[in-house]
């Protein structure tokens, strides 16, 4: 039902979307919220790695050969999860169900910034940080589009590490190698990625279902997910206080990550409880702690990123 009616509107929006139209289509294939996020773990690494004010021109070509890069696996992502998509409430409005975009076209798209941001990143950086993002964009693709995301409901706990790979960047292109913090880095996005996303899942478990994609959501009931996303936000909490010490931060980090992530464990808490009381659906509100999960990742990174300019 869901597919005759995309089909059924998608010729009329093509049609009438102009060349304004066709650049919003392009921009919707690359997820312009994903990348903000990601962007917000790779610029603060470069801070913490420069002890500082990274160098302008350094900075400009990692953000933007940050951004061409995570644009080029997401558009690869919408391309190959379009038959998905066209079916769930939350993405059917996306540019390939709706026809916007050839696929060639956008095959080509995203080929383009995955060349782009190598080059970028390569000749603005260095050529560990481009590795490190062609590694991100074929684990993305490879392994979690094409592998894991239909397969089993360790999808994004393995998956998401493609999402870690940011904060890496972001390090290498000021130091030229990797080192523990950064490592820290990339622990607390991997352990913050299940209780964020499986919170998600649980609004549109009826939507994965439909669309036979194993997330946790979906193959078990909301007690045992809001247990997993207690954990997790646990882990999440005890990796982001160890950054601490490894990147000896003055005390603003500690203080805003350990406020912050008290509020994360109350949420998760208060989620699990609902979950316990048999609650469900909007009584359950999971998107509640998805929301903050996005407020708690950009404060904590964003702590880190300014701590190093006052201490």
């Amino acid at each position: 039902m869901h597919q005759a009616h995309t089909e059924a509107i998608a010729p009329s929006g093509a049609a009438t979307a102009g060349a304004w139209g066709v650049v919003k289509a392009y921009v919707g294939l690359t997820k312009p919220r994903i990348i903000e996020l990601l962007l917000v773990t790779t610029i603060p690494a470069m801070f913490l790695a420069a002890d500082g004010l990274p160098p302008l021109g350094l900075a400009l070509a990692t953000f933007v050969g940050g951004t061409a890069s995570a644009a080029s696996a997401n558009v690869f992502n919408s391309v190959l999860d379009a038959d998905i998509d066209q079916h769930m409430r939350r993405t059917r409005r996306r540019p390939m169900p709706r026809h916007l975009v050839d696929p060639r076209a956008a095959y080509t798209f995203a080929v383009v910034l995955g060349l782009a941001s190598l080059l970028l990143l390569g000749f603005g950086a260095n050529w560990l940080s481009a590795g490190l993002s062609l590694v991100a964009i074929l684990y993305y693709v490879f392994v979690y589009t094409l592998w894991l995301k239909r397969r089993t409901p360790q999808n994004i706990v393995w998956g998401g590490v493609a999402g870690c790979f940011p904060p890496l960047i972001g390090w290498t292109a000021v130091t030229g190698s990797i080192a523990v913090a950064p490592l820290v880095l990339f622990a607390i996005v991997f352990f913050w990625t299940p209780p964020h996303t499986w919170a998600l899942g649980l609004r549109y478990r009826e939507d994965y279902a439909r669309v036979d994609v194993p997330m946790l959501p979906v193959v078990a009931d909301a007690v045992t997910v809001t247990r997993q996303i207690l954990v997790y936000s646990v882990l999440t909490v005890a990796t982001t206080m160890a950054l601490w010490p490894t990147a000896g931060t003055g005390w603003l980090y500690p203080a805003v990550a350990a406020l912050c992530g008290a509020w994360l464990l109350v949420e998760a808490v208060r989620l699990h409880r609902r979950a316990r009381a048999g609650l469900r659906d909007s009584a359950l509100n999971p998107m509640r702690l998805f929301h903050w999960s996005n407020s708690y990742l950009a404060l904590v990174f964003i702590a880190a990123a300014v701590d190093p300019l006052l201490f």
